[in-house]
């Protein structure tokens, strides 16, 4: 089988359930909290294990309970962890996350902690797994230089190279050109573009612009519309499943469309197909609270298709 490895960060997410988000000075009373497994990377991967892929995670986490969990359910979902590093130095990563329960929008702050000190060293040490799986997908929570020489030791073993890039990051030039599907959602990609990425034409514009750095597809995520991809041979959107009853919270949806993406591609599906299983994967993950957690099994997105 096909591997995926993917380079992130593993963080506790203290979740925070109220009607609505406070604003700057104001309190809420809220009606629930729940602590629960979180950070992309993590959630990547333990989506892809759920989704029936096979994956090998990178990261480092601190010797303390928070870390503990993440093991725990790592050997649940299935996720290799052979290169999961336990600091001394530096405890596990958090997230303060809060939710507005009446419409499931969400607003976060994340504290990398360990996984924040991750370093090339480390990728080095983790580079073997890297070269030897047919996909490597990362985002940009762990520090920037790092996830990019781990990309440059992917693309230069010719491994199909995935980037979520988020939270939006400033990037070298040369780090797009290495990119094979770059999957921001609609505020990330108005970061690199410099203009609103709402409407089709704004769509289209700013995948041109993508492409033009050297990238090779880009999948723009629109939540519940669906994502639209485009390369330089053509472009269309891909609709989402109608869920909409049933979505209580998006969090990590997002994590969930770049796992089934990368399970898809493993599995040979033409990109058309790919992004159909992956708005299947998102799209599932949000009508569950959680993230990891969220994550659908296979015979769940098999059912949805």
């Amino acid at each position: 089988m096909k591997s995926i490895s993917i380079l992130g960060i593993y963080v506790a997410d203290l979740v925070f359930f109220a009607d609505k988000i406070p604003e700057q000075g104001e309190s809420v009373l809220g009606q629930e909290h729940v602590i629960g497994p979180g950070g992309k990377g993590s959630n990547q991967s333990v989506a892809v294990a759920k989704a029936g892929g096979k994956v090998n995670f990178i990261s480092k986490i601190g010797n303390d309970p928070y870390g503990e969990m993440a093991l725990q359910m790592y050997k649940e979902s299935n996720v290799d962890t052979s290169n999961v590093i336990i600091s001394k130095d530096y405890k596990t990563g958090v997230a303060g996350i809060l939710v507005n329960k009446q419409t499931g929008e969400n607003a976060i702050t994340v504290v990398p902690g360990a996984a924040g000190k991750i370093t090339k060293e480390d990728i080095d040490q983790a580079s073997d797994t890297i070269k030897q799986s047919s996909i490597f997908l990362t985002q940009l929570e762990a520090p920037i230089e790092v996830v990019e020489y781990a990309i440059e030791i992917a693309k230069s073993n010719n491994v199909t190279t995935i980037l979520n890039p988020g939270p939006a990051a400033k990037l070298q030039d040369k780090t797009f050109k290495l990119i094979d599907y770059f999957t921001p959602n609609e505020t990330e990609a108005s970061f690199y573009v410099n203009h609103k990425v709402e409407t089709q034409e704004e769509l289209k514009k700013a995948s041109n612009q993508l492409l033009e750095k050297g990238i090779k597809n880009i999948i723009i995520t629109l939540g519940d519309k669906g994502a639209y991809f485009a390369n330089n041979n053509e472009s269309f959107m891909v609709d989402a499943f109608d869920l909409t009853n049933q979505v209580v919270d998006t969090t990590g949806a997002g994590d969930a469309f770049n796992a089934g993406l990368a399970v898809a591609l493993t599995e040979g599906k033409v990109i058309k197909e790919a992004i159909k299983f992956a708005n299947a994967v998102g799209g599932l993950s949000a009508t569950k609270i959680g993230t990891a957690k969220s994550m659908p099994i296979r015979e769940e997105i098999d059912n949805l298709l």
